[in-house]
């Protein structure tokens, strides 16, 4: 698994793990957190040092409730004087039953109760592993927030292992990628490792020509496709633009939707003054939404929301209790499910005898592909062919399924949550074959990059609507605080205190310390979610002067690096004591450049 690795992580980091799946990630964080031992070699750890650990299943007991797993035996009055405590209970576990036993829960609910467990504790480090897995868009950039101000910058330790991209690049400071036996170390978040890694790909190009191409493409969705990254400095944005110069854009949305119209005609789905509920609960209440040919549409919305029940109005798998759902007579429609229901009625079959039985070719990307040169594409070798279905890894399950939606040629593709056991590699190779893939698609996923990768527009569901958010995620979430705001002031308005709607939904703690708690939980989250006072314009105007003049003596201190390095090459290697004085300049100039990107950073953050 790894080969003579020296790696190491001090005070201050903040380290994303990536890499594909089987690799090591895993078991990278076990020998650091002391639960796996080398074969050779040693792990040491500072004396005293305090460790938390979330693995991907958790360590529940089942006859435990929910307030006992979170804060143990503690009286409501002790943890409720905890801010800290407070606002992880808001963030993570405010919907669920304080008094329910941990065996009642779902999957997700579980895994929010362990995060909630390892969060309310005092770590000098934590190691999360797939901490985002059953995490809604809410949640997770509540996880993001609540790492990023939970140390001083220079203190505490983070190690995530995780495949979503957004959340790397918000919480990483540092990047590890583990391949090939070794953990190699990037500066920076995803966007910065991405950068990085296609330059050394780019050095490497007869061997990894075909990784490198993907790279290209994802790094030039990172400058063209995302707004999140225009702070990044200028330098870096120039070198970026250097590598992608010829790299075209991901899609070409007109050609792709002139194709769609073509193998769809106008007429696609129409939901029309749909409603529909479980029982007593509303779901969805008389939505309206006309979907045309070659749209590609992400759905958000929190769990329980509504959007598999959307999905599903959609696919024909329910009958809406009023309205109509009116499906276009040409419209061949796939699902990616979380079930794996295509696999279902294969799992004793070879994945060779699977693929004999599809399509001999088809067309991606204006060429013709064999099933076989699709696999390839997607991640698997010549010996997964001999595996039968039920054999393969949960990531190799789902690229198989992905594989068969594609072979069976629909022109109308419902992909829901489809990153689930899909290595960083293999989301972008997804991607990839997305890109040109002339048909309607609508996604719903709570991997932000994704939905904004491969669709061009993003819709809402709240309290049974649907709603068009053209600033996408974040759109979605200022709307979603505001939303949230605006009922907790309407429930303190009222004069109530105990019951109602807003304590007593709320399921945290018992009685009227428990309800004040929650309210104060409320006002916490909402309040550390605001971050810092908005500066004033002629503040704003100093700060933003004083980074473009950072950036322009970063620039002139790289430029200065560069011609250090270029004469470091061409010098005499005999002679030490100029190469000496040579190699203490880059160093003199590369702890400058370190002190001037700190301060960047800090300025950065105050103005977004």
């Amino acid at each position: 698994m790894f080969d003579s690795v020296t790696i190491g992580i001090n005070e201050g980091d903040r380290v994303g793990v990536v890499g594909r799946n089987g690799d090591g990630k895993s078991s990278l964080l076990a020998m650091l957190t002391g639960r796996l031992e080398p074969d050779s070699g040693q792990v040491t750890r500072r004396k005293g040092v305090q460790f938390g650990v979330l693995d991907q299943s958790d360590d529940l007991d089942d006859e435990h409730t929910v307030g006992y797993s979170v804060v143990g035996d503690a009286d409501d009055h002790e943890w409720a004087s905890d801010a800290k405590i407070r606002d992880v209970i808001a963030g993570l576990v405010t919907d669920i039953p304080w008094e329910s036993k941990i065996s009642e829960l779902s999957g997700g609910q579980r895994r929010r109760v362990a995060l909630a467990k390892l969060l309310v504790g005092e770590w000098d480090i934590i190691a999360l592993d797939e901490p985002t897995n059953h995490l809604d868009v809410e949640g997770i950039s509540w996880l993001a927030n609540h790492l990023n101000r939970r140390w001083p910058r220079s203190s505490g330790g983070l190690l995530v292992v995780t495949h979503d991209r957004w959340f790397l690049d918000e919480i990483s400071t540092t990047t590890w990628e583990v391949h090939d036996g070794m953990v190699e170390p990037f500066d920076g978040g995803y966007a910065a490792y991405v950068l990085q890694r296609v330059e050394r790909d780019r050095q490497a190009a007869t061997v990894e020509a075909k990784r490198q191409n993907l790279m290209k493409k994802e790094l030039a969705w990172l400058r063209r496709g995302a707004p999140a990254r225009s702070t990044k400095p200028k330098f870096r944005i120039e070198a970026a633009n250097e590598l992608i110069a010829d790299v075209p854009p991901p899609r070409n949305p007109l050609e792709l939707k002139k194709m769609a119209t073509a193998r769809l005609g106008k007429d696609v789905v129409d939901v029309l003054d749909v409603s529909i509920g479980f029982g007593d609960k509303p779901i969805l209440n008389e939505v309206t939404w006309r979907i045309g040919p070659g749209e590609r549409t992400g759905i958000l919305g929190a769990n329980g929301a509504g959007k598999s029940t959307l999905l599903n109005l959609i696919a024909g798998k329910l009958e809406p209790d009023t309205g109509r759902v009116k499906r276009g007579k040409t419209v061949r429609l796939a699902t990616l499910d979380q079930q794996f229901s295509q696999l279902a009625d294969i799992e004793g079959d070879r994945v060779r005898e699977v693929l004999a039985r599809e399509k001999t070719q088809v067309v991606i990307d204006g060429k013709e592909h064999t099933p076989a040169q699709l696999l390839e594409r997607l991640g698997f070798s010549t010996a997964h062919l001999s595996a039968r279905v039920g054999e393969l890894s949960g990531g190799q399950r789902r690229r198989l399924q992905l594989l068969l939606v594609l072979l069976s040629e629909p022109n109308v593709m419902i992909l829901d949550e489809p990153t689930n056991d899909l290595d960083i590699d293999m989301l972008a190779a997804m991607e990839d074959l997305l890109d040109s893939w002339p048909g309607t698609l609508i996604v719903v996923s709570h991997d932000r990059y994704l939905l904004e990768r491969v669709t061009d527009q993003q819709y809402a569901i709240f309290d049974g609507r649907m709603r068009h958010v053209p600033g996408g995620v974040e759109e979605y979430l200022r709307l979603k605080a505001a939303r949230a705001n605006g009922a907790s002031a309407e429930s303190a308005g009222s004069g109530t205190s105990g019951s109602g709607g807003g304590a007593a939904g709320a399921g945290v703690g018992s009685g009227k310390a428990a309800a004040a708690a929650r309210r104060e939980a409320m006002k916490t989250s909402s309040a550390s979610s605001a971050g810092a006072p908005a500066l004033s314009s002629a503040e704003e105007r100093e700060v933003r002067k004083e980074v473009g003049a950072l950036e322009r003596k970063m620039q002139k201190l790289i430029t200065q690096m560069e011609k250090k390095q270029r004469q470091m090459a061409d010098h005499d290697p005999s002679d030490f004591e100029g190469l000496g004085k040579l190699t203490a300049d880059v160093s003199r100039l590369q702890g400058e450049n370190e002190k001037l990107e700190e301060r960047w950073l800090e300025l950065s953050e105050k103005v977004g």
